[in-house]
């Protein structure tokens, strides 16, 4: 079964907008595995506009599950990443001022520069994931930059579906089937919904892992946090 890890930036997002603790990171991380999510996912900034470095080591403690951090790789965040040694990390090539991941890593042009990032967090025993547009030529890439996985940037995905879901899908399942046979695991995130997650897990061989965050807290508002993992989790 494809593993659900739900992305909690957004509830980090409520509580700054307020200041003080509610509604409590901890708590959402806590809740959300035990609604039966399969991992948590975050994605610290530079400007702590949403999860904060103290969320990020304030978090370790209580997954139960696994621990997936997004961020781009600047010298205080793999610092911080090697200190706090989550089962994952999420190579993405924001800057600073984006305000979500809206870009993949051209794996060929930062082959080097990929390279030499991820061969720090294998010393450390950290699995290392790359957000990857779904071209061929980004998965040979990325099995030359070392890493273990893939994470299939999929808006483009999301965009195409209702009008040709048959074609929007197409390349992705090309490049999973390419990411297997080089031996590449497969996770996927960008706007994937309960509108479009059971078509997309279906088609995609080898599904290791989605990472959904603005759909499912956006759901939860209306549905509840445990009947809409629960949803989500159907739908894999």
């Amino acid at each position: 079964m494809t593993k659900l890890s739900v992305n909690i930036n957004k509830i980090a997002t409520i509580r700054n907008a307020r200041g003080g603790e509610t509604p409590s990171v901890l708590e959402a991380a806590i809740n959300c595995q035990k609604f039966g999510a399969d991992g948590i996912t975050i994605h610290p900034r530079q400007d702590e506009r949403h999860i904060t470095k103290k969320d990020v080591y304030d978090i370790k403690p209580i997954i139960t599950t696994e621990y997936n951090i997004e961020g781009y790789p600047s010298k205080d965040f793999i610092k911080m990443v090697i200190a706090v040694k989550p089962e994952q990390i999420t190579l993405v090539p924001d800057g600073p001022n984006v305000i979500t991941s809206c870009a993949a890593w051209d794996t060929v042009k930062f082959q080097d520069y990929l390279k030499e990032i991820i061969s720090e967090f294998k010393v450390h025993g950290i699995r290392t994931s790359i957000f990857v547009d779904p071209k061929l030529e980004m998965i040979k890439g990325a099995k030359l930059c070392g890493t273990d996985r893939i994470e299939l940037y999929t808006e483009d995905f999301a965009k195409g579906y209702s009008e040709n879901k048959e074609k929007a899908i197409s390349p992705y399942v090309l490049c999973a089937k390419k990411a297997t046979e080089l031996g590449l695991g497969i996770n996927a995130g960008h706007d994937l919904s309960l509108e479009n997650l059971a078509y997309f897990s279906k088609e995609i061989p080898n599904l290791d892992e989605v990472s959904i965050g603005h759909a499912l807290i956006s759901d939860a508002l209306y549905l509840g946090l445990e009947n809409t993992i629960q949803m989500y989790k159907r739908l894999l």
